[in-house]
């Protein structure tokens, strides 16, 4: 019996039938396969999740990013209309110099329709370019000097002690675009 009994033992190993140890391993490594299946599951979804996560940002980041293209873009082409403008004023002062030096001296003659023809082509003028955004640097005789919006060219005994130190002439007019100075007025300085 016993040897029945051993062979019978052989022959189930051999065999591999299920016996009721053999069925016990296999469900406990069901279970174990399975639960590796849910976490392995559940580390894609993860994955998943944090690659849509990471997609959002980079396309946060490249919807602002563009924006600020826009933004500058904008910019930069508001201030080369400035430029361009600019260039076109700064050629045209010295023709608003030469009227006003016209004026003057046809002033002093006596033909009146001359004078109020000239003085009707100089205000025209100068009304295109107020229009075009051109304005004149204000500065007098008996102001203060500042570097900042005055070129002093030569300085001289003051005339009297309370222009010492302060503009005694204009020699040319200075002008303006927007905030910024594109020919700063030539004074004489009271010494």
């Amino acid at each position: 019996m016993s040897t029945d009994k051993k062979d019978k033992e052989i022959l189930e190993n051999d065999i591999n039938l299920p016996t009721e140890e053999n069925t016990k391993e296999e469900n406990t490594t069901d279970k174990d396969s399975s639960g590796f299946e849910n976490a392995e599951e559940l580390s894609v979804e993860k994955q998943l999740e944090a690659d849509l996560a990471n997609e959002k940002d980079k396309h946060l980041r490249l919807f602002a990013e563009f924006e600020n293209y826009k933004r500058r873009t904008t910019k930069e082409r508001i201030e080369l209309f400035k430029t361009a403008n600019q260039e076109v004023l700064q050629a045209m002062l010295p023709v608003l110099d030469d009227f006003d030096r016209a004026l003057t001296e046809i002033s002093k003659s006596e033909d009146k329709a001359l004078l109020l023809g000239v003085e009707l082509i100089h205000e025209k003028l100068k009304s295109t370019l107020v229009s075009k955004g051109l304005e004149e640097v204000e500065v007098r005789k008996g102001d203060a000097f500042n570097a900042d919006y005055a070129e002093a060219i030569t300085q001289i005994p003051a005339p009297t002690e309370n222009l010492k130190g302060k503009i005694v002439d204009v020699l040319e007019k200075g002008y303006k675009l927007g905030d910024k100075i594109i020919r700063f007025p030539k004074v004489v300085l009271g010494n």
